[in-house]
């Protein structure tokens, strides 16, 4: 049985401020505190996905630089194995989030650097990788077309396949029909359908618009309010996990996916693996940090009832 877990995507260093409120336009704010870590959707959701127990492989760009190494080291940490194409010509990628301390919410800036060249020959030189996984995984930081190359060789290969349209893009008609399955929050979903989500019923309308455009099922992650399922047979409202007081949302998506991913790999089914992600994200927000938040398999089981 296949079991790995394939993820492209990119990495940068989170810059995170925190302060009382988010600022406005032109102005400047006194911050609480300041740090530098690991972030960048696709290597978190790798983080996510190995520290919950799955075997993952991420495809990226780095710089030669010292976030480089940071990225080296997360990874080490959480056991992902690593396929990195080294880009001296550029940068590793970095991002600045400001958080405001009382809600948690947040603002971010991605300049995604050396992982910005991610093409589609990138995803051809690692085919036989990326097609012989169980699930694969990939988001929209990274150029459209290595993540569309991607998706082909993975449903060509016969993984699984996932995307996270994240952040909020227009998509060719082609892209959709490769995923198995969608995971947009209220709004991506949007924004990919034309369609207002401010209520359930919006949901399950712009979800049902999203499979008439090929996806195979959709998971619409909606915040403290879990996420929306369905895949044209099933259609349910998967509540999100409270294990504590919200310190912090950066991260929380990625840790959904990451924990979806995850349980899909072992043979889960959909449903129970969007459970299994909402309880690693539920676990998440709990924390600062985005990387950094991401709990252990142990720490999911034990909320879940595992």
């Amino acid at each position: 049985m296949r079991r790995d877990i394939v993820i492209l995507g990119i990495f940068v260093a989170d810059v995170t401020f925190r302060t009382d409120r988010l600022p406005k336009l032109g102005e400047t704010l006194l911050g609480h505190s300041f740090a530098l870590g690991p972030g960048g959707k696709g290597s978190n959701q790798a983080v996510a996905a190995a520290r919950a127990g799955g075997a993952v492989h991420f495809l990226t760009r780095l710089g030669r630089d010292d976030f480089a190494d940071i990225a080296r080291a997360t990874w080490d940490r959480a056991g992902v194995i690593a396929h990195v194409i080294d880009d001296p010509e550029s940068y590793t990628g970095s991002a600045c989030i400001m958080v405001e301390e009382k809600s948690g919410d947040n603002a971010i800036i991605v300049a995604a650097g050396a992982a910005g060249r991610l093409c589609a020959a990138d995803a051809d030189a690692n085919a036989s990788l990326i097609g012989g996984a169980a699930v694969f995984m990939t988001q929209l930081e990274q150029p459209l077309p290595a993540a569309l190359r991607a998706l082909e060789l993975a449903r060509s290969g016969g993984a699984r396949t996932i995307l996270n349209p994240a952040p909020a893009a227009r998509l060719p008609k082609n892209v959709l029909p490769l995923c198995d399955f969608v995971t947009p929050n209220e709004h991506e979903a949007a924004s990919l359908t034309g369609l207002p989500v401010t209520t359930n019923a919006e949901a399950e309308r712009a979800a049902a618009a999203l499979l008439d455009l090929g996806a195979g099922a959709v998971l619409m992650t909606l915040g403290e309010n879990g996420v929306f399922y369905h895949d044209g047979v099933r259609a349910l409202h998967v509540p999100a996990f409270s294990a504590g007081k919200v310190v912090e949302t950066t991260g929380a998506g990625d840790a959904f996916n990451g924990g979806f991913a995850t349980a899909l790999a072992e043979g889960a089914d959909a449903v129970e693996a969007v459970r299994f992600g909402c309880a690693v994200a539920g676990i998440s927000v709990t924390r600062p940090g985005a990387a950094a938040s991401m709990p252990t398999r142990a720490e999911v089981l034990a909320l879940i009832g595992g």
